[in-house]
């Protein structure tokens, strides 16, 4: 979060610089038309993410398609008792995972606003990636290790947004609309006796809501700084656990002869801090 701290410190600076320029060079510049028609926008920041604490894997022994069985070994016993934790498996026991791991971000944006005296409404069109990831683990009595990770090849939303701009020169808005990505999930063991399929890349579909403020530099050029909320959710990622040379009384085949694993939370949730630079028509 430290990067977050940077990010939002340095915002004064960045709306601070523009804003004397337009009050020294005021007399040469019509402020009426800012914030009004069409506009593309390039930005880039930083995504960061919460604690996904109390996050576990969930497991269908029987593929009935209910999840929340608990794994259980030939003597009754709970196969992952040694339990989870929130980020990515350093060893085959529960002693320490990795941290998820936050990164920075670039997107694209084309919008259109409409400016009623001194409020703004507007719609927008975005598209990006992030290099973020987000990890949980679970640890068998075997002993072994089971991390599923996921991040975002892609990702896009439609928002509307609407702000208040004292004269022209700066808007301050809050912005919000449907989110989709694109997600890259990687699944990863250090059981080397079953077999282990996935399904690999999956639809996550949410929202995206957050607000920010623009400055205008020139009568076309404007900056900004944004922070944006995303919680996209994901349903279809699993992972098929098969007999592989593992025996009979094999934990994950004893209730049927395989097992699927899934996240106990299908939930993607990211903070963005990031800047723009915009091009008005």
């Amino acid at each position: 979060m430290k990067l977050a701290s940077l990010l939002v410190a340095s915002a004064a600076t960045m709306l601070a610089v523009p804003a004397m320029a337009q009050d020294s060079g005021s007399t040469a510049r019509d402020r009426s038309q800012d914030f009004n028609g069409p506009y593309v926008s390039v930005g880039g920041g930083a995504t960061l993410q919460g604690s996904d604490r109390g996050e576990t894997l969930v497991f269908d022994t029987d593929r009935d398609g209910s999840y929340g069985d608990q794994v259980t070994t030939s003597t009754g016993a709970d196969a992952f008792s040694p339990g989870f934790c929130n980020g990515a498996a350093t060893g085959t026991a529960n002693v320490g995972c990795r941290n998820d791991k936050d990164g920075p971000e670039f997107f694209g944006r084309l919008g259109l606003d409409k400016r009623m005296g001194n409020f703004v409404v507007g719609a927008l069109i975005e598209g990006g990636h992030s290099v973020a990831r987000d990890s949980v683990s679970g640890f068998s009595t075997t002993p072994a290790s089971y991390t599923m990770s996921r991040e975002a090849d892609w990702q896009a939303s439609a928002r509307l947004r609407a702000g208040y701009t004292p004269g022209g020169g700066a808007l301050f808005y809050v912005t919000g609309g449907p989110a989709y990505a694109r997600l890259d999930n990687r699944f990863t063991t250090t059981n080397t006796a079953n077999s282990f399929a996935d399904n690999g890349k999956t639809n996550a579909w949410g929202y995206a809501a957050g607000g920010g403020a623009e400055v205008m530099v020139t009568n076309n050029i404007a900056v900004g700084l944004e922070y944006l909320y995303t919680d996209v959710k994901d349903d279809d990622y699993v992972v098929n656990v098969g007999a592989g040379s593992a025996p009979a009384t094999n934990p994950f085949l004893l209730n049927g002869g395989g097992t699927n694993i899934q996240r106990s939370d299908p939930h993607f949730r990211t903070h963005s801090v990031r800047g723009t630079l915009s091009f008005r028509f």
